[in-house]
């Protein structure tokens, strides 16, 4: 799975915004955290969500289970919108 072509990010300092362009099917802007950042950069190539949990795991210190929510919950939302292509 990959992020799609049609969406752009855009990272600040505090925040991470996912934009649709004109072609995408989803119209809006998602705004979420640097993790969501970091998330969005790895899908920027083609992965599975155990890399994605398995890197995120490396830099975040976090409760048993948690960093796989997360991922997962996100990877869920961005499917609903269209985000995302590939398994």
């Amino acid at each position: 799975m990959k992020l799609r072509k049609d969406f752009i990010v855009h990272n600040t300092d505090k925040e991470t915004m996912l934009v649709a362009t004109g072609k995408a099917k989803f119209s809006g802007l998602v705004k979420g955290n640097l993790m969501l950042g970091e998330i969005l950069s790895l899908l920027g190539k083609e992965t599975a969500e155990e890399e994605v949990v398995r890197k995120m795991r490396e830099k975040y210190d976090a409760p048993a289970g948690k960093i796989e929510a997360d991922v997962h919950k996100v990877i869920s939302e961005l499917r609903k919108i269209g985000a995302i292509e590939g398994k």
